[in-house]
C-alpha cells in the first residue's frame, strides 16, 4: 500500500520529522505578529464599498451625525418634573459637554423652547436654574415638554417617567479606537458620579459606541475564560476515552503546533482578525483533537491486539490516514464556502479553519507518529473474552435494521418541518445577555423611555433652497403622518415639526395654527429667526442640509425582528412610490442597513454550503468510486443541520445570521463522522462481508472513535452557551445539537440504508477505498 512506505520512512527517521516540523512551525508562525487585530464595530461586518453602507456615510456627512450615546435619567418617584430631577438633568447635560470630542448634548434642560410675545420670537432654554424653579414653572415645563411632539418621546417620556440625553461626538480619522475607549471611559465615569450624587435616581447608557466596547468585553472574557475551559473538558475527554496520559500528551503538542500555524498563516496572507472569527481557534482545536483521536485509538487496539508500538502506528495510520485527508480536506471546502458571505469576520474565519484543517491532517501523518513513537505509547492488553459494548450495539442495529430506519425517517421528517417556524430575527440591541449593564440599560430604555432602532429619510426638495416650497413640505408632512400611523413607530421628527411650532409661536401661540402655513417666504422666514436664534452646538444643521435642498426626518421604532423592519421599510417605500416618487431613495440607518446584510449574507452563505455540498458530494461519489455509496453518504451530510434547525424552530423559534454560519460549521464537522464511517464500511465489503457483517466490522473498528470525536465536539462547544453574547449561545447550542444528531443519524439511519441499499449478493465486493 502506498502509504505504508511513507510512513515507515516517517518513524524511522522520527527525530529528523520532529525537527523538520518544529521549522515549518517556526517559519509559518512568524507570520502571527503580522496579524492585523480589528476592534468591535458595526463597519466590520460589511465588504469594502458596501452601497448601503456608503447611503449610510453619506447620510451622516450631509447632515453632521455623529457617533452618539443615550443617557436616560429615571427618578424612583417616576416623575422628572421636580427640581431634583431637573437639577440632576441640567448638571448632567454641563457635565456630559465636558467629554472629550463631544460636539453636541441635547436634553429637556437645553431644548431651545420658542414662544411668540408680541409678534416677536423668543427662544430659550426649556430649564434654567433648576433648583430655583417653584411649582408654577415646573408645571409650566411639564406642559411644554409633554405636549411638543419634538419632546415628547424624545426626550423625555410620554408619561414622564424618564429623560433622556442623547450626548454626539466627532471621532478623529486616527486613532479611533483609543479615541473610543476614552469616550466610554469618561462617560462611565460621569454617570458614576451622578448616580452617587443622587441615589434615588436610576441612570442608564446605551448607544452604538457602548455596544461595541462591551461586545469586545465579552468577546475576551469567552477567549480567556471559556476558551481554556472549552480545551480542558476537551483534554478531560481525551483523557477518558483514551485512558492514555502519553496519547493526551502527543494531542496537546498537535494543538501547540496546529493552532499557532493556522493563526501565523493568517498574518502571511495578510488577514484582518475579528472578535467573531475567534471561533475558527475552537474549531481548529476540536478537528485537531478529532485527528488526533481517531489515529491514536487505532494505535491503542493495534496495540491491544497484541501488535508492537512500530507495526500498530503503521496500521493504524493505513486504515486512518486516507479518511482523515479526506476530512480535512472535506472540512475546508465546507468552511470556505464562507467566502461566499460579505462579512470579512466570516470569510476570515472560513480561511483560517481551511488551513488549520488541512494542517492538522499533515502534522497527523508526520508529527503526531513520530510523536507517539518516541513518547512510547502503551495499552493494556484486551481482556480475553471481553465483548465489546460497540460489538453489542453493532448487533442491535443489524438486527432492528427496519424499525431504526422507518422511526428514524419519521423524526427526520418531523423535525424537518419544524424549519418552517423559524423566523429571522438578529437584533445588534440583543447581542449581549443581561449579565451586562450594557443590556439591561437598553431593555429598561425600551421598555420605559423610548425605542432605539431609527430608519433616516433625508427628503430631497429637488433643488436648492427648495426646503421652503410648500409642495414639499406638504409632503413631508404627509409621509411624516403616515409612519406615526404605524404601529411600529414610537417617534417620528422632521423639519415640519419645528415650523409647525414656529407658526403657532407667531400666532399668539393659538394651537389651531399648528399646521405648515401656506406662504413659502413665511416658512423661510421662520426657519431664519428661529435659526438665528438658536445656541452655538444646537443649530440645524443636523436636519438641514448645506444647500438647504434636503432634509433629515428620524422615524425612532419598537424592537422589531429583521423581516418587520424589511417589511416596513417595503411599505414606507411602496408610500413614497405611490404619494412622493421624488422625495427620497429610500431609508438607511443601522437598524435597516443590518437587516439588508443579515438577510443578504445569510442567503450567500446558505447558498456556499449548498455549493460545498455538491463539491464534497462529487469527491465523495469519486472516492467510493460508487454513485449509490456516494448519495448514500450525503444523507447523514446534509440532513443533521436541517434537523438541527427544525429542532430549533420548535423550541426557539427566531435565529439570525447564526443559521447560516453553523450550517457551513456544521457540515465542515459532521461530513468526518460520515467518511470514516464509509470508508470502513467499503473496506469490509471490499473484504468479501456481507452489508450486515460490515455494518457490525465497522462498529468495531470505528464506533469508539467516533462517540470520542463527538464528545469532544458537544462538550467543546457546549461551554459557549454560557457566553455572554447571545450568537455565541446560539453557535454553541446548535452546534451541539447538530453533532449529537449527526452521530445519531450515522449510528442508527446509516447503516440500516446502507443494508437496505446495498444490493450486492454473496460474495461480491465493493470497491476498495484507496490507501
Amino acid at each position: 500500500m502506498v502509504i505504508k512506505p511513507y510512513i515507515e520512512a516517517v518513524l524511522d527517521h522520527k527525530w529528523l520529522t520532529v525537527i523538520a516540523s518544529f521549522v515549518v512551525f517556526t517559519v509559518l508562525c512568524a507570520g502571527a505578529p503580522r496579524l492585523v487585530v480589528e476592534d468591535v464595530d458595526f463597519r466590520n461586518h460589511f465588504k469594502e464599498g458596501d452601497l448601503r453602507l456608503a447611503a449610510l456615510d453619506a447620510m451622516k456627512d450631509t447632515y453632521a451625525i455623529s457617533d452618539s450615546v443615550l443617557a436616560v435619567v429615571a427618578p424612583d418617584s417616576r416623575n422628572v418634573f421636580n427640581s431634583q430631577t431637573l437639577s440632576a438633568i441640567e448638571q448632567l447635560t454641563e457635565e456630559l459637554w465636558r467629554v472629550p470630542y463631544v460636539t453636541r448634548v441635547d436634553s429637556i434642560a437645553n431644548y431651545s423652547h420658542s414662544e411668540g410675545i408680541d409678534d416677536e420670537l423668543i427662544v430659550e432654554k426649556l430649564v434654567k436654574d433648576a433648583e430655583t424653579l417653584d411649582s408654577n414653572d415646573i408645571r409650566r415645563i411639564e406642559k411644554i415638554a409633554l405636549e411638543t411632539g419634538e419632546v415628547s418621546g424624545r426626550l423625555v417620556s410620554r408619561d414622564g417617567a424618564a429623560a433622556g440625553l442623547y450626548v454626539s461626538f466627532a471621532l478623529p480619522d486616527v486613532d479611533r479606537q483609543l479615541t473610543k475607549v476614552e469616550i466610554v471611559d469618561a462617560m462611565h465615569a460621569a454617570i458614576h458620579e451622578f448616580r452617587n450624587r443622587f441615589p434615588d435616581t436610576q441612570f442608564h447608557l446605551t448607544g452604538e459606541l457602548l455596544l461595541n466596547r462591551a461586545v469586545r468585553d465579552a468577546l475576551n472574557e469567552d477567549f480567556s475564560i471559556l476558551g481554556p475551559i472549552s480545551l480542558a473538558i476537551m483534554m478531560i475527554v481525551a483523557i477518558v476515552l483514551l485512558r492514555s496520559i502519553t496519547g493526551t500528551l502527543a494531542v496537546v503538542l498537535m494543538l501547540i503546533a496546529v493552532i499557532p500555524v493556522a493563526m501565523g498563516f493568517a498574518g502571511w496572507a495578510g488577514l484582518k482578525f475579528y472578535g467573531e472569527s475567534g471561533a475558527a481557534i475552537f474549531v481548529i482545536m476540536a478537528i485537531t483533537v478529532a485527528h488526533c483521536v481517531h489515529v491514536i485509538t487505532g494505535v491503542l487496539e493495534k496495540l491491544k491486539g497484541g501488535l508492537d508500538l512500530r507495526e500498530a502506528i503503521v496500521e493504524s495510520l493505513q486504515l486512518n490516514a486516507w479518511p482523515v485527508f479526506l476530512t480535512s480536506m472535506t472540512t475546508a471546502i465546507g468552511f470556505l464556502s464562507l467566502n461566499f458571505s460579505e462579512m470579512p469576520p466570516f470569510r476570515v474565519m472560513g480561511n483560517i479553519v481551511a488551513f488549520g484543517s488541512m494542517a492538522a491532517f499533515v502534522f497527523s501523518v508526520t508529527l503526531l507518529p513520530a510523536l507517539l513513537l518516541a513518547l512510547r505509547l502503551r495499552a493494556k492488553p484486551r481482556s480475553e473474552g471481553k465483548i465489546d459494548i460497540f460489538d453489542r450495539f453493532g448487533r442491535f442495529v443489524v438486527s432492528n435494521r427496519s424499525l431504526l430506519l422507518y422511526s428514524s425517517g419519521a423524526v427526520v421528517i418531523v423535525l424537518l418541518a419544524g424549519i418552517l417556524r423559524i423566523d429571522l430575527d438578529d437584533d445588534h440591541l440583543k447581542l449581549l445577555d443581561d449579565r451586562y449593564e450594557l443590556r439591561r440599560s437598553t431593555d429598561f430604555v425600551i421598555e420605559k423611555f423610548t425605542g432605539l432602532e431609527p430608519f433616516e429619510y433625508s427628503l430631497s426638495a429637488g433643488r436648492e433652497g427648495g426646503i421652503t416650497d410648500l409642495d414639499y413640505l406638504y409632503q413631508v408632512e404627509s409621509f411624516a403622518s403616515w409612519f406615526r400611523q404605524q404601529r411600529q413607530t414610537v417617534h417620528v421628527f422632521a423639519v415640519t415639526d419645528i415650523i409647525k411650532r414656529l407658526n403657532k409661536n407667531l400666532n399668539g401661540d393659538n394651537p389651531e395654527f399648528y399646521v405648515v402655513p401656506n406662504d413659502s417666504d413665511l416658512v423661510a422666514q421662520y426657519l431664519l429667526l428661529y435659526e438665528f436664534s438658536l445656541p452655538v452646538g444646537l443649530d440645524l444643521n443636523n436636519l438641514i442640509d448645506v444647500e438647504r435642498s434636503a432634509t433629515r426626518m428620524t422615524v425612532v421604532l419598537s424592537a422589531l425582528s429583521t423581516n418587520e423592519k424589511l417589511d416596513l421599510e417595503r411599505r414606507a417605500q411602496l408610500w413614497l412610490d405611490e404619494n412622493a416618487p421624488d422625495l427620497t431613495s429610500g431609508a438607511t440607518g443601522v437598524p435597516i442597513v443590518g437587516a439588508h446584510s443579515i438577510k443578504r449574507n445569510i442567503v450567500l452563505m446558505l447558498i456556499g454550503t449548498v455549493i460545498a455540498m455538491g463539491i464534497v458530494s462529487l469527491i465523495l461519489i469519486v472516492v467510493f468510486k460508487s454513485l449509490r455509496f456516494g448519495l448514500m453518504s450525503l444523507i447523514p451530510n446534509f440532513v443533521p443541520a436541517a434537523m438541527a434547525m427544525g429542532l430549533w424552530g420548535y423550541t426557539v423559534g427566531y435565529i439570525g445570521v447564526t443559521a447560516a454560519v453553523v450550517t457551513a460549521i456544521a457540515f465542515g464537522i459532521i461530513v468526518d463522522d460520515t467518511i470514516h464511517f464509509m470508508t470502513k464500511y467499503l473496506r469490509s465489503r471490499a473484504a468479501g462481508m456481507m452489508p450486515a457483517e460490515s455494518v457490525q466490522s465497522t462498529f468495531n473498528s470505528v464506533g469508539k472513535a467516533l462517540v470520542a470525536t463527538t464528545m469532544i465536539f458537544a462538550l467543546g462547544f457546549i461551554v459557549f452557551s454560557t457566553s455572554g453574547m447571545a450568537n455565541n449561545q446560539d453557535l454553541g447550542l446548535l452546534m451541539v445539537i447538530t453533532v449529537l444528531i449527526a452521530l445519531l443519524a450515522d449510528f442508527v439511519f446509516l447503516p440500516p440504508l446502507l443494508m437496505l441499499l446495498d444490493k450486492a449478493k454473496g460474495g461480491k465486493k465493493a470497491s476498495p477505498v484507496p490507501s
